[in-house]
C-alpha cells in the first residue's frame, strides 16, 4: 500500500495543478491585463495536452520501465510549473502549461496501470481509488490553500508550491520498486482500441462527464458570483473538494463489492446532471445553500472514474488495459478542454456565467443517455481476456474460479 501512496503524492500535485487554476483566473487576467475568458484557455491548453499526451505516451514509451517513465512525466511537469512560475505574458503562460499537462497526462495514465500493477488481486479497486483520492485531496486540501497563498502572496507563489511539491515527489520516487511491466500490446492492437464497440461507449462517457463537471469547474467563481453574488469562493472550491475526496475513495470499495459497474455509473451521471442543475437554483436563493449542490456535485464527479477504469482495464485484458485508460484519460481531459473552450465562448458571446451549470447538466444527460443504451453490461465475458492487467496467472486463475 505504501507503494501505491508514493504514486498518490504525484497525483496530488497533479489535483492541486489542474483545478487552482480555477480559483486563480480573476488574479492571473488582473496581473497579464486580460480577461476570464481569454485567461480560462491556460486551463483548455493544459487538459488538451493532457489529453494527447496520454495515448501517444502509451505508444512511444510502450518498452520503457514504468518507473523511469512515471519519473520523466513528474520531472516534465515540475519543470514546466516553475516555468508558469517565471512566465511574464499570455503566450509563454499558455506554453508553460502545456508542457505542464502534457507531463501530467503522461503521469497519470502510468500511475493508475501501475497501482493496479502493485495491488493485491481483487483490490484492485481501492487502488485506483487510492490514485484518485490523492488527485481530489489535492483539490480539497491544496487549491484553497493555493487561492489564499495567491491572494496574500500572489498567484506566482501558488505555482512555487506546485513545483516545489513535484520535486518532493520526484525524490520519494527513489523509494518506489521496479513496477510489474504487463504484456507490451502491438500497434494494431493499440489502434483496435479506438474503434472497439465494447470500449469506444464507456471513454465517450468519460468525455461527456468530463465536459458537464471539469468544463465547469472552470468558471466556478463567475458562476457562483453571477447566480449568488458571492465574492469569496474559496469555501466553495473546499465543499467541492471535499465531496470529491470522499466520492473518489468511498467508490473503490464498492466497485470491489459489487463487480458490475454499469448501473453504478448510471447513478453517478444521473447525480452529476442533478446536482448541476439545481446548483444555480440553490445558489439565488441563498448563496451557503450552494454548498448541498456542490458537495454532491464533487462526489458524483469524482467518483466517476475508478468505475470507468475498472471496466477498461477488464475490457482491454491484459495485452491492451492500459491503452484503454490511456485512451479514457484522452478522453476525460479532452473533455475538460472542450468543456472550458465551449464556457468561454459562450461567456463571449453573451451568456451570463449562471446559465452555465444548466448547459453542463444537459450534456451530463447526455452521458447519462449513453451510459444506459450504449454501454452493454459485461460485454467483455465472451473475449476470455478480460482481466486486469496486472493479474499474473495465479491470480488470473483465482479469479476464472
Amino acid at each position: 500500500m505504501r507503494k501505491i501512496l508514493v504514486l498518490a503524492l504525484g497525483a496530488f500535485a497533479l489535483g492541486l495543478d489542474a483545478y487552482v487554476m480555477a480559483g486563480l483566473l480573476p488574479v492571473i487576467a488582473g496581473d497579464t491585463g486580460s480577461t476570464v475568458p481569454v485567461v480560462a484557455q491556460m486551463v483548455t491548453a493544459f487538459t488538451l495536452a493532457y489529453a494527447i499526451a496520454a495515448p501517444l505516451s502509451a505508444a512511444a514509451l510502450a518498452g520503457a520501465g514504468t518507473r523511469t517513465v512515471l519519473v520523466l512525466s513528474l520531472a516534465v511537469f515540475t519543470v514546466a510549473n516553475g516555468m508558469t512560475a517565471v512566465a511574464t505574458g499570455l503566450p509563454l503562460l499558455i506554453v508553460s502549461r502545456v508542457i505542464a499537462g502534457a507531463g501530467a497526462g503522461l503521469y497519470s495514465s502510468q500511475a493508475s496501470t501501475a497501482a493496479a500493477a502493485l495491488a493485491a488481486p481483487g483490490r484492485q479497486g481501492r487502488a485506483l481509488a487510492t490514485i484518485m483520492g490523492g488527485m481530489s485531496a489535492g483539490t480539497v486540501l491544496g487549491v484553497p490553500l493555493g487561492v489564499l497563498l495567491a491572494e496574500h502572496a500572489g498567484w506566482r507563489a501558488t505555482l512555487w508550491l506546485i513545483t516545489a511539491l513535484g520535486a518532493a515527489v520526484l525524490a520519494a520516487m527513489a523509494w518506489l520498486p521496479p513496477v510489474p511491466a504487463g504484456a507490451v500490446a502491438s500497434a494494431r492492437e493499440r489502434l483496435t482500441v479506438l474503434v472497439d464497440r465494447r470500449i469506444a461507449p464507456v471513454a465517450g462517457v468519460s468525455f461527456l462527464a468530463a465536459v458537464a463537471s471539469l468544463g465547469l469547474y472552470t468558471y466556478l467563481a463567475p458562476v457562483l458570483a453571477d447566480a449568488g453574488g458571492v465574492r469569496d469562493v474559496a469555501p466553495y472550491l473546499w465543499a467541492w473538494g471535499i465531496g470529491g475526496v470522499v466520492g473518489s475513495v468511498a467508490v473503490g470499495p464498492i466497485v470491489d463489492r459489487i463487480g458490475r459497474v454499469r448501473g453504478l455509473m448510471v447513478v453517478i451521471i444521473g447525480g452529476l446532471a442533478l446536482s448541476q442543475a439545481l446548483l444555480p437554483l440553490f445558489a439565488h436563493m441563498a448563496a451557503p445553500l450552494a454548498v448541498l449542490p456542490l458537495v454532491v456535485w464533487g462526489m458524483v464527479g469524482w467518483a466517476t472514474q475508478v468505475p470507468q477504469q475498472q471496466r477498461l482495464l477488464e475490457l482491454g485484458g491484459e495485452r491492451r488495459g492500459g491503452v484503454a485508460v490511456a485512451m479514457n484519460n484522452s478522453a476525460l481531459y479532452l473533455g475538460s478542454a472542450a468543456g472550458s473552450a465551449l464556457g468561454g465562448v459562450a461567456m463571449s458571446a453573451g451568456l451570463t456565467a449562471g446559465a452555465l451549470p444548466w448547459a453542463a447538466a444537459a450534456v451530463a444527460a447526455l452521458g447519462l443517455l449513453l451510459q444506459v443504451f450504449g454501454v452493454r453490461d459485461r460485454p467483455a465475458a465472451a473475449t476470455g481476456t478480460a482481466t486486469a492487467p496486472h493479474l499474473g496467472r495465479e491470480a488470473v486463475a483465482e479469479e476464472r474460479n
